[in-house]
């Protein structure tokens, strides 16, 4: 992008990309709420179909949905399995044992295993600033989930969501060649679909031992809303804006995702933000804003440019 461009691009980018993060933020908290009533791989279900449908009805409208070639199609589902089935399920169950505040903050870890498992690919280097980084962010997570009260409060829950953010970080990883070569609509369209075979007919079964008739109003607005709102509006949004200002900008502005949880979470949740979360909190974004400040790597550039890649 020119530096004209960037320059001119006003204030809309920027007022979107705070709508975003907004989105994304509330989506733990909505999800907590579905999960008072649903199970979690029924509400993974509706995430992932849901945003099939309207991600494809979206692309038909818009024309921008093409096709992908066969040579593609085997890590189009290895794709598919890391950064939707696996990273879906493991973030949903997690949410359901951990509070919506961790499951965001812990979320901004992406970025570290994104660069860790692309320096074990041979795609990135390893630097002393970017190791340092790393140990700074990883004591933060370390320093949350509290190995010594891992048989109890939150610490399985934030374990899945940790492993969320691996399978995530090494599907941005490995997902290069596809977002080369084929529009990001494309790509995450096709993605979710491949998603919704596994996740849909689980969802389905797991539904079955729920009285579909007693769910509140509540629980299938929130579910409304995760999947039009905190799914396909956001996606949409993050793209119109990355095409307006650079990918160091969107990503700066992921780092106010956990803020509007800590706001949002006791709001809405009732949940305690308790002085181990907050030093926890500095912990790992003193280490994600070493490693992807000025001078990035390849692999940050590419969660960046993912417009998906903080929305879990």
């Amino acid at each position: 992008m020119s530096t004209a461009r960037t320059a001119t691009a006003g204030p809309g980018p920027h007022i979107a990309l705070i709508a975003v993060q907004i989105m994304f933020a509330t989506w733990p908290v909505l999800g907590k709420i579905a999960l008072r009533t649903l199970p979690s791989l029924s509400l993974v279900a509706f995430r992932v179909f849901g945003a099939a449908i309207a991600l494809s009805a979206l692309g038909v409208a818009t024309r921008k949905l093409g096709g992908i070639a066969r040579s593609d199609w085997t890590l189009l589902v290895v794709c598919s399995l890391l950064g939707v089935v696996f990273n879906q399920w493991l973030f949903v169950k997690g949410l359901s044992l951990t509070t919506a505040v961790n499951a965001t903050l812990l979320g901004t870890t992406i970025p570290v295993f994104t660069l860790l498992v692309s320096i074990i690919l041979g795609n990135d280097t390893a630097s002393l600033r970017r190791i340092i980084g790393i140990l700074i962010a990883a004591a933060g997570v370390i320093y949350l989930i509290g190995p010594e009260r891992a048989d109890f409060s939150h610490g399985a829950g934030d374990f899945l969501i940790i492993s969320n953010s691996l399978f995530y970080g090494t599907y941005i990883a490995i997902s290069k060649r596809l977002v080369e070569r084929y529009n990001a609509l494309t790509v995450i369209t096709w993605i979710f679909i491949i998603g919704s075979l596994p996740t849909l007919p689980l969802g389905a079964m797991s539904l079955a031992k729920v009285s579909v008739k007693d769910v509140p109003a509540v629980v299938w607005l929130s579910v409304a809303y995760i999947v039009l709102v905190a799914t396909v509006v956001c996606y949409y949004l993050n793209s119109w804006a990355l095409a307006r200002v650079p990918p160091s900008t969107v990503a700066v502005y992921i780092y106010l995702q956990p803020l509007i949880a800590f706001v949002l979470a006791p709001l809405l949740l009732g949940e305690k933000v308790s002085p181990r979360v907050v030093v926890a909190a500095l912990l790992v974004f003193l280490g994600v804003l070493i490693v992807t400040r000025r001078g990035r790597s390849r692999a940050i550039e590419e969660v960046s440019e993912h417009p998906e890649a903080f929305g879990h």
